[in-house]
């Protein structure tokens, strides 16, 4: 069993099924089964993956005192993930609305109410206790990245969509990052230029770009080589969101249990593969058994091997 801490966002979020993009007006629409509410928000995500999974996991967030705050404290608990360290300083806890269609594209309207002024102190938290630190990249997380560096923990951290190396707002993150993830799409087509830029820049021992249906890469400092691996089939289309946040997650399963990273990966992609067939960021999640019964039926693929520096 791993123990990760995982520090970030919490929010309710509405996913509502559409026809399509772009999406024409229309006053009323009537998508039976086909607008949903529930708990996510990416450390949220992670934390009922990881329970899922069978991780021990240290949750930090922060919530409003109202209806939505209660209704996350229920869900917690229904998942037996603690709320110890959950406060309730924001003057309203952070929602979101998520519009997708059954291809898969979504639009995400995700509002932090005053979550990125408001600060964290971690003197409290636990950091002895865990094996890794997943700081998600919300502002309140930037005090954490140095006491976890202090405390000689390993720090794995996702900055999602990105296009420049020298992001400001996520750079602090990159730094820092033992594990470094991110999505393709704002990359561009040069993915290796790109994440050879990100290596030579900064010093994360492994780096992993989700590619969506492409697949995913992975650079490992170990060895100075970039690993592509195809996707894992879903079997059918669905809401990709939370996707990302389950390729994350499940990596991050296998890498406390000491599986090599490429493994780990392999083993990650299923994980989400499985998630997008369920609507909602935090819903579709494998337990450990389901996902070995799940990896039975998956070739293990053999990832093109590229130098990062040639």
């Amino acid at each position: 069993m791993g123990r990760i801490l995982v520090s970030g966002l919490i929010n309710t979020e509405t996913a509502a099924r559409v026809r399509g993009f772009p999406i024409g007006y229309y006053p009323i629409d009537y998508p039976f089964f086909g607008v949903d509410t529930a708990v996510s928000g990416v450390a949220y995500n992670i934390a009922r993956a990881l329970t899922t999974l069978g991780d021990e996991v240290t949750l930090v967030s922060m919530t409003g005192k109202d209806f939505q705050a209660d209704y996350i404290r229920a869900a917690l608990a229904e998942d037996g993930i603690s709320g110890a360290y959950i406060r309730q300083d924001l003057s309203q806890t952070p929602n979101s609305v998520v519009l997708y269609d059954q291809e898969g594209k979504r639009q995400v309207y995700c509002d932090l109410k005053d979550i990125q002024e408001t600060a964290y102190e971690f003197d409290r938290v636990p950091l002895e206790t865990v094996d890794l630190v997943a700081a998600c990249n919300i502002n309140f997380n930037r005090p954490l990245l140095a006491a976890a560096k202090a405390a000689g923990k390993t720090i794995a951290t996702d900055v999602h969509v990105l296009g420049d190396i020298q992001d400001d707002y996520n750079r602090d993150f990159m730094a820092a990052a033992d594990i470094l993830f991110l999505s393709d799409e704002a990359v561009g087509e040069d993915y290796r230029g790109f994440l050879s830029g990100l290596a030579r820049t900064y010093r994360n021992q492994i780096i992993v770009l989700g590619r969506g249906a492409k697949g995913a890469a992975m650079y490992l400092r170990d060895t100075g080589m970039l690993y592509a691996l195809p996707a894992a089939s879903s079997g059918c289309g669905g809401n990709t969101v939370g996707a990302g946040d389950a390729l994350f997650s499940g990596f991050l399963h296998g890498y406390v249990r000491g599986l090599p990273p490429l493994e780990a990966l392999h083993r990650a992609q299923v994980f989400a593969a499985a998630k997008i067939r369920v609507s909602g960021g935090a819903k579709g999640f494998l337990t450990e058994e389901e996902l070995k019964d799940a990896l039975v039926n998956v070739p293990h693929p053999i990832p093109a091997i590229h130098s990062l520096f040639g």
